[in-house]
């Protein structure tokens, strides 16, 4: 592995108005860093709509800038670029960085946020375990949602995962033991886990069939979590009202459609019926008859569009 130095750059003036000086008497106290990228898992976006909450609400101040052009792929992935009447007018370029910012109540925290990294995962991983080292991080947080076979009636739920024992607090399991694709910041908690840095995670339980739209509650609950893991005053307010408007939109589009709303039917089951039996394993459907995520999610985009013609 190369060094993994060389795919980042650290403003060391920006990091000593920030967190202070081994000169002044050292970093402050030990930040929380938390991380949340544009990537393979997110499903409702939750990750991505924590990020831009955060990064909106309060106001960041760049510490390290990843060097993009060496992790990403732009042929399986290409960024989006403007044309206007007779020339290229806008590249909206990949980013990968570290911001300061500080909550409500004027205490610092890390966000890494941006493009999750094509290539280079392991090197890419060494260096933010370097930049947790430099910094004096205490504890790294990721969030991002995952699709569930679940109703958007019911309240959500989510899978907590952590480094070591006692990281996280008992919490109900919605899982065995599984393989599933890996991603970036899977593998960036994993490398922190090995060399005995406490990590951890929350996967929020996305409705399946809302897994490619950006799910605003999802996020809400992400930051909740967060907040109650760290101590943090993360201002929700405006997401809030996202989410809440998120929801009534879904509950019209369900009402307006008999398929839909009858498959939303046999997903509220499923989820009573584990309410009541919290001691299994397996929060997945285990009815064959219920639709795949691809097919419930082609019927939301069809009934969308005839809505649409109206």
């Amino acid at each position: 592995m190369q060094d993994p130095q060389g795919i980042y750059e650290v403003d060391h003036d920006a990091v000593a108005r920030t967190l202070g000086t081994a000169d002044e008497g050292g970093l402050a106290a030990a930040p929380v860093l938390v991380h949340a990228v544009r990537g393979f898992v997110d499903a409702g976006a939750t990750g991505e709509l924590a990020a831009e909450h955060l990064l909106g609400s309060f106001t960041p101040t760049r510490l390290v800038t990843f060097d993009v052009d060496q992790l990403v792929d732009y042929r399986s992935r290409r960024p989006p670029m403007t044309f206007d009447a007779d020339r290229w007018a806008g590249y909206d370029a990949p980013v990968l960085a570290l911001d300061h910012l500080a909550d409500d109540e004027g205490t610092g925290f890390l966000l890494l946020h941006g493009t999750e990294p094509d290539l280079q995962w392991e090197r890419a991983a060494a260096a933010v375990r370097r930049i947790v080292d430099e910094l004096g991080v205490s504890l790294t947080v990721g969030l991002h949602g995952i699709p569930m076979a679940v109703p958007h009636t019911r309240p959500l739920t989510l899978t907590v995962h952590g480094t070591r024992e006692g990281l996280v607090d008992e919490q109900t399991t919605y899982f065995g033991r599984v393989q599933v694709p890996g991603s970036w910041e899977a593998l960036l908690e994993y490398r922190l886990g090995e060399t005995e840095h406490d990590a951890m995670g929350f996967a929020v339980h996305v409705p399946h069939y809302l897994g490619q739209s950006r799910y605003a509650p999802a996020a809400v609950l992400a930051l909740q979590q967060l907040e109650k893991a760290t101590g943090l005053a993360l201002d929700t307010g405006a997401l809030d009202e996202a989410a809440g408007q998120a929801r009534v939109e879904v509950a019209e589009l369900v009402a307006e459609n008999e398929e839909v709303a009858s498959v939303v039917h046999q997903l509220e089951e499923q989820y009573d019926a584990f309410a009541r039996s919290v001691g299994r394993q397996n929060l997945l459907a285990e009815d064959s008859s219920l639709p795949t995520a691809e097919e419930l999610g082609a019927e939301f985009e069809r009934f969308l569009a005839e809505r649409g013609d109206d």
